[in-house]
């Protein structure tokens, strides 16, 4: 067997004088054998063999993941789970000892870095850009530097299904790929809207890997639609409020300014994610603000991870987009190793401050909005454009000229104020029979415990009111609005009630799906939409009857109906009408609109509950 300078290698076995030497012969061995294997193959990529054109199908880009695995000690694979149409959706591990296991990886100090593509499967550079830098890495030994203290997850297709509804009419607005996948999955979810809810298969199984790994760093990788601009990719850094601030001034002074100073000497200014206050209209000045849970980098925010949604430009040739994307992931890699010792004391500082006392029975934002009086004023490289009255529709037909860029100065609307607070209690309580929703609260990794025996509990809560309906449903479910009046009273708890303590990590996620008001909580996406049913009903012949006895016999119910009569929402409608005497009944159904979960704010009711209660499996 030569060696890699070509002389001839001979293994003197006499000369081993220890086992532990032994190991590291065999080790040198396998690595050799591997660079050798490696070499003299072709490890151009599909993109780059079809001329910067096309990207792989699933089960090319498979094989081409396999055989960066098989070439090298430091990559190996897994699979994170099936999707409804029996695909698997695979995860790369890329570490520079060959390191499988998060709590391995941990004991060597080196922080994770989530790096995912395809969630939108219609916008694939993030995993033609990923197996050009894994090549680099792997294959030719580039970037070594960046894994001193970092290891990397590389998820190349998450919506593998979407994927594979392959095609060349998948995204209009788009400039190449030839072919590409489509947005949703099998069921037409779209995956990015998906994180906190939990609907689809595929996002339990990316649920149950995130709590396993917990990584430090997330990259999302999409491509923007929109107006068209100079810049190839953008990116949106959650600095609005939702992140823990030790983690918001980390991004903010140090990831952000050093990512757009690296990106700028690569050749790709960039810029944060674009969103016009007038769509399509530069010139109406632009806005961002926190994302909510239900989308990538949102949800891990209140996971205290920083993450970025990176977001190429659609009109932008695919080689330009992909070719960005990897410079994306390099400097970011840079960043974060650089950083990891720093990264990982505030990332724990974070966990620990959300778990502490001082984050309970405080009030919090729930939900945030972007101030329209607040701006400052920044250079944008945009296009000239003009404005045209369409004589087929009578709208505004933006018309650009990527021939004549242009450095504009713009507002931007960047400020967050909350929208909506709550206070944190000890913990929520959860009566059982909510099934669907304790499951879906326990593929966040957040621990519970449950009754043993019933329990009458003081508790806060809310009741429902002036709700309305979205008419049309949103990613397969009917989401609800509504106004909320907190209440306190006494609840008896069944047995196999479930208790959710917010002295966790995870504490910020709980709010975010149990605290009606906040962004995307499980309220609004519906998981409660039986308790605003009315299920008793009254006969006229029967109340006609009874409203005049308790108009006659009660004078508080009299004097309520004349407000009644004169408040704005009344309608002189009979049934209407009865039906407000009957809610004045014993009849009427206590539970009718009031939010079954609970919340605890006494310390030593929790302390009472402890000995009733056991750990949920």
């Amino acid at each position: 067997m030569p060696d890699i300078c070509g002389k001839p290698f001979s293994l003197n076995l006499q000369a081993i004088p220890k086992p532990s030497i032994m190991k590291r012969l065999l080790t040198i061995l396998i690595i050799l054998n591997f660079s050798l294997f490696s070499h003299g193959q072709n490890w151009s990529t599909y993109y780059e063999n079809s001329g910067f054109k096309k990207t792989p199908p699933y089960l090319e880009t498979m094989e081409y993941m396999n055989r960066l695995v098989g070439a090298s000690p430091m990559a190996s694979a897994v699979s994170l789970g099936k999707s409804p149409q029996g695909r698997d959706i695979s995860m790369m591990i890329i570490d520079r000892d060959g390191l499988k296991d998060p709590q391995a990886i941990r004991a060597k100090g080196r922080v994770i870095v989530l790096i995912q593509s395809c969630i939108h499967p219609g916008e694939p550079e993030g995993k033609d850009a990923g197996f050009i830098f894994l090549r680099e890495l792997l294959i030719e030994k580039k970037h070594r530097d960046l894994l001193n203290k970092t290891s990397i997850l590389f998820i190349p297709i998450l919506n593998v299904d979407g994927h594979e509804r392959f095609g060349p009419y998948n995204r209009i607005n788009q400039n190449g790929p030839e072919e590409m996948g489509w947005r949703t999955n099998a069921i037409n979810l779209n995956l990015n809207r998906d994180f906190l809810k939990a609907d689809a298969a595929e996002m339990h199984h990316w649920l149950r890997m995130f709590n396993t790994w917990l990584p430090d760093f997330f990259m999302d990788i999409h491509t923007t639609d929109g107006a068209d601009y100079q810049y190839a990719i953008t990116y949106a850094a959650e600095i609005f409020g939702t992140l823990d601030s030790g983690l918001t001034r980390w991004m903010t002074n140090i990831y952000e300014p050093r990512m757009k100073d690296k990106m700028n000497e690569s050749g790709y200014p960039v810029f944060p994610y674009v969103q016009f206050r007038n769509w399509h209209d530069p010139r109406s000045g632009m806005e961002t603000g926190a994302a909510p849970p239900m989308i990538s980098q949102g949800y891990v925010a209140l996971q205290n991870r920083p993450g970025i949604l990176v977001e190429t430009h659609m009109l932008k040739n695919y080689k330009t987009r992909v070719e960005a994307t990897v410079q994306m992931i390099i400097h970011t890699l840079g960043i974060v190793n650089h950083q990891a010792d720093n990264l990982k004391t505030m990332i724990e500082m974070a966990d620990k401050s959300t778990a502490s006392p001082a984050f309970r029975n405080q009030e919090y934002t729930v939900a945030w909005k972007t101030s329209k009086t607040d701006s400052i004023m920044v250079d944008f490289l945009g296009y000239d454009y003009k404005v045209q009255k369409s004589d087929l529709t009578g709208g505004n037909w933006f018309i650009y000229d990527d021939t004549k860029p242009v450095n504009m100065k713009l507002p931007f609307f960047a400020k967050s104020i909350p929208a909506a607070t709550a206070l944190i209690p000890e913990a929520y309580i959860i009566p059982a029979g909510w099934d669907e929703v304790i499951s879906r609260i326990k593929l966040h990794g957040i621990k519970m415990d449950v009754l043993t025996e019933p329990a009458e509990i003081p508790v806060k809560s809310y009741k429902f009111r002036n709700y309305e309906f979205r008419k049309v449903p949103f990613e397969g479910r009917q989401m609800v609005k509504t106004g909320l009046t907190g209440i306190e009273e006494s609840r008896l708890f069944p047995a196999g009630s479930v208790v959710v303590p917010t002295n966790q990590r995870t504490a910020k996620i709980i709010a975010a799906i149990l605290e009606p008001a906040a962004s995307g909580s499980f309220v609004e996406w519906g998981f409660f939409n039986s308790v605003f049913e009315q299920k008793e009903y009254s006969e006229n012949y029967v109340m006609e009857k009874m409203a005049r006895e308790m108009l006659e016999t009660n004078p508080e119910i009299r004097r309520e109906y004349e407000a009644f009569k004169s408040s704005p929402e009344f309608v002189n409608d009979q049934w209407i009408i009865l039906n407000w005497f009957y809610s004045k009944t014993p009849y009427w159904d206590i539970n009718f609109l009031k939010y079954p979960v609970g919340k605890i704010t006494n310390a030593s009711t929790m302390n009472q509950l402890r000995k009733i209660s056991v750990p949920l499996e």
